[in-house]
């Protein structure tokens, strides 16, 4: 059993000020593998000063010195690649074949920022006026426990490239993935300060971070509750916000779609990172006419979402993070029976030979009505809900009748008439005919999936501010 006790202050790891002691939970069995103490108030202060002090130099390097940064963390980072993995494995039960895509996404998130850093223009010029890009300063990181190491590197690579010190408070349910992470961006050797990392609840580490006036950006990962208070409690010091909150994503099927790719595809979107994603694609958009055909390709796609050990690269869906969350998505089952939609597969409990963990049944919706709980409401887990549409307006109003914008997906084979579609579709992302990324395209959402946006040039310019100065 490992015994986390310490945080990363200030290039060193410190023994914690916090009392506090959280139990790690195993996903698969429940058991307990390990102890976190969290950190307090006392701890944050302690590494918003460290990160304050660090600033007055870092926050004057020259880009081609954070681009020499930015390449020793991606170098850190990518020898604790399988570490990084294993623990994301055994800590939240991401499954295999998903877990390493993240971890690998993350990594790589150094090197998409130091090739975005290169394509900012950090000088502009006109008559006698120059404006200059300057870090914001100290920055707060606040992670979501699906994927804490993706979350972790690409808030610190755009924070970084900008020119900004960070505190990060990874999620607590992600204490031992973010020890291997923090110990290997240790051999970094960043200079003193730049990053610091304390573990604690949202309520007493990242509620510091929120009202401290030395804090002067905070970028958070996270649900919309917590997102709403940040913004709010924020504004006391005027923090600059970044805030990615989540989302109810469509996935639009045109009439011309190919069932035999396009319901993988969906199945895909739906499903991924067994339902734990903020992007997946949760509400499934069909042509009535097709409803019979496209039911029966779920039936027969349905078989390759195999529920189990998430070590196994079979494996499609593993468990819940929490016994929480396997009852918060079990009341949202039942809710969607309470409203009348009917179970096409799966359903309440666990399945059969897997009541040891936090497993779910995989589950999709038929008969569902865009008004419902389960079409509205982000569930966080492995559920679809499948919704009929008689034309291509009613398509496109319901995709966009939700109060979230993160993610949308179109599916046809005509692609023109799939970009027509995805252009009218309210979402910061769409994909057409494949769950697919690009580390240089802005990450983010409209309504309430958000303010700002990560990734690429887009992140690193969250963390500046313009500054004018003029001549007579």
């Amino acid at each position: 059993m490992k015994a986390i006790t310490t945080h990363y202050i200030d290039g060193s790891f410190v023994e914690s000020h916090g009392r506090e002691v959280m139990d790690v939970i195993r996903p698969t069995n429940g058991e307990v593998i390990g102890r976190a103490t969290l950190g307090d108030e006392e701890d944050t202060r302690r590494a918003i000063a460290a990160a304050e002090r660090a600033f007055s130099t870092f926050g004057r390097t020259t880009k081609r010195e954070r681009a020499k940064i930015l390449r020793g963390l991606h170098k850190a980072a990518s020898a604790r690649i399988d570490e990084l993995t294993a623990a994301m494995i055994e800590e939240y039960g991401g499954v295999a074949q998903f877990s390493r895509l993240i971890v690998q996404s993350g990594v790589n998130a150094f090197a998409a920022a130091e090739q975005a850093l290169e394509e900012i223009p950090w000088t502009r010029s006109w008559n006698k006026t120059t404006v200059t890009m300057e870090p914001v300063g100290v920055a707060g990181l606040i992670t979501a426990w699906n994927a804490n190491a993706l979350f972790m590197c690409l808030k610190l690579a755009s924070a970084v490239a900008a020119g900004c010190t960070v505190v990060i408070k990874p999620s607590e349910m992600s204490s031992l993935q973010a020890r291997v992470l923090v110990e290997a961006l240790h051999e970094a050797d960043l200079p003193k300060g730049v990053l610091n990392v304390v573990a604690g609840l949202g309520t007493v580490v990242g509620a510091e971070l929120v009202r401290n006036p030395d804090v002067a950006k905070i970028s958070f990962t996270g649900s919309v509750a917590v997102g709403e208070a940040i913004m709010r409690d924020g504004a006391a010091t005027m923090k600059r916000v970044t805030l990615e909150l989540g989302g109810k994503s469509p996935t639009v099927l045109l009439d011309d779609a190919a069932l035999d790719k396009a319901i993988p595809s969906a199945l895909i979107m739906a499903f991924l990172n067994s339902g734990q994603a903020c992007a997946a694609g949760t509400r499934l958009l069909v042509p009535k006419k097709r409803l019979d055909e496209v039911k029966q390709s779920i039936r027969e796609g349905m078989r390759a979402f195999t529920v189990g050990d998430p070590a196994d690269p079979k494996t499609g869906v593993g468990p819940m993070v929490s016994q929480k969350q396997y009852e918060r998505i079990q009341s949202y089952i039942r809710k969607g029976i309470e409203e009348g939609a009917e179970v096409l597969v799966g359903g309440e409990g666990r399945p059969e030979g897997l009541e040891a963990g936090f497993y779910v049944k995989p589950t999709v919706f038929v008969n569902v009505k865009n008004d419902m709980t389960i079409a509205q409401e982000e569930i966080f887990g492995p559920v679809l809900s499948v919704i009929a549409y008689d034309s291509e307006e009613e398509a496109v109003r319901i995709a966009n009748d939700s109060k979230y914008g993160l993610h949308s997906a179109v599916l046809g084979t005509d692609i023109q008439h799939a970009r027509r579609v995805a252009s009218q579709l309210r979402a910061g992302r769409v994909v057409i005919n494949n769950m697919t990324d690009d580390p240089q395209a802005p990450w983010g959402g409209f309504k309430y999936s958000g303010v700002g946006r990560e990734y690429g040039q887009y992140g690193i310019e969250a963390f500046l501010e313009p500054r004018a100065i003029l001549e007579p």
